[in-house]
Formats: structure tokens, sequence, C-alpha cells
């Protein structure tokens, strides 16, 4: 386990990156660049200076409005940036800073923009999910999380679960039962985790999707064709699969113990 102090500094870049990750949850549905422009209020415009982008506590020093034209600032920025500091933290705990951790921190940052976007949006853009197929296959080849053959049958087998629920769903009812973006996105976890870890995340989340919809239905909030963003329930599922896997495949009688 790493020690106090390296935990610490991966903290303070934790809340960096969730800064930058808040530039791409909120651009790259909208088709917008994350690099350029700078940095600037959706309401009025106005370019945000340096002093009032400091991660968290810019926001609480603004009391979560704008400094110019006072617009409220979404909850979200500050708890993206403290998620990325503790999703960090954790997996660093987990994994250390080897080329396991590199690649599991990797897999982690690409998990909660798409968890996020998806429960805005309803979309899982092309742009995270695709690289993200490519880093956890390259990864795999030099000792990352899982072998190599594990990396390509686990993303192949994660294409094609969800394309198969596609085409069936499709034949009985006549509709889309997911979306080719959840298509890509199993696919980029199978990279990161192998067959047993994308086969793992896709029984997690769907319990979870299954729970959720069933609580919206129940409480009148929702019908049983209400649209549930199922990549969230994807990306949480995987996430908790990265940190506590190996453990629930022991359980389920998956690996050996």
């Amino acid at each position: 386990m790493p020690s106090p102090i390296v935990l610490t500094i991966v903290a303070a870049y934790g809340l960096v990156i969730g800064s930058f990750l808040n530039v791409v949850i909120h651009r790259l549905p909208r088709g917008m660049s994350v690099i350029r422009p700078r940095s600037h209020c959706p309401g009025c415009g106005s370019p945000i200076a340096w002093f009032d982008n400091l991660p968290v506590v810019s926001y609480l020093v603004l009391h979560g409005r704008c400094r110019n034209c006072r617009a409220p600032i979404s909850i979200r920025y500050p708890l993206v940036e403290v998620g990325t500091a503790a999703l960090l933290v954790a997996v660093a705990t987990r994994f250390g800073v080897g080329v396991a951790g590199v690649e599991a921190a990797i897999f982690s940052l690409l998990l909660l923009p798409l968890a996020v976007i998806d429960l805005e949006h309803h979309l899982l853009p092309d742009w995270l999910t695709l690289p993200g197929v490519a880093v956890g296959l390259a990864f795999s080849a030099f000792g990352g999380l899982v072998t190599l053959g594990d990396a390509v049958v686990g993303s192949l087998l994660g294409a094609a679960l969800p394309l198969l629920v596609i085409v069936v769903y499709r034949l009985i009812r006549g509709v889309e039962g997911m979306g080719l973006g959840d298509v890509k996105l199993l696919a980029m976890i199978g990279a990161f985790m192998g067959w047993r870890g994308v086969l793992l995340t896709l029984c997690l989340g769907a319990c979870a999707g299954a729970v959720v919809g069933l609580g919206l239905v129940a409480t009148g909030r929702g019908r049983g064709d209400t649209e549930l963003p199922f990549g969230t329930f994807l990306s949480a599922a995987a996430f908790a699969v990265l940190l506590f896997g190996d453990r629930l495949m022991v359980a389920l009688g998956w690996v050996a113990p």
C-alpha cells in the first residue's frame, strides 16, 4: 500500500484531473472542443480566472455562483472533483502505482465521465469508449490488469452480448433494448478487465438497473418503458468489479481461491 504522502499527492492530482473531467462532461455531449476556448461561465460567457477555477475551493469561496453574473454553478462540479480524487486514491490503495495501477487509474478516469454524461444526456461518446478499448488492449500486452488473450476475448464478448440483446429485443418488441453506446462501453470494459470482469459487470449493472427501474415504477416516477442510463449503472458496476471483482469471483466459484 502506498504511503500517506503518496496517497495525498494522488488525491491532489485527482482534484485537478477532476476539474478537467468537468470540462469533458460539459463539452463532449455538445460537440465542443475540450481544449478551446478556455473555461468560461455557461451563463454569461465570461472567462473564468485561475483563482476562480481552483478545485472545490473556488466553488466554496464563490458560494456556488459565477463571480460576474451570479448564475448558480452545478453541484456536479465539486462532486466530480472530489469523486475523481477518491477514485484515484482507492485505485492506488488497491493496485499501487505500477503498470496495473496506472491502467486502473486510466480506466477509472474513463468510467467517471461516461457515467455522468450518460446520466445527464443518455449518451456514451465514442471519443471515450473507442480509445478506451485500444488503451485496455495495449496495457494488457505489457503486464496490465489481465493478459492480452483475456482482454481480446473480453472485448469481443463485451461487444457481442449487447449486440445480441439488441437483435433479440428488436425481433420480439420491434424496438432497441440497448444502444450502440452500451456495446462500445462493454467492449472497453472487457478490454480492461477480461471476459470474467465484463460478465460480472454486466450482471451487476443489470441488477442495479432493474432495482432502480422497479423503484421508479413503484413510486410512480417511471413506467416499464422508462429509459434508464444503463451506461451509468455499467460504469459504477465496472469500478466495483475493478476493486472487488476478485473476491466476488471467488465467492461465486468463477475462480479458485
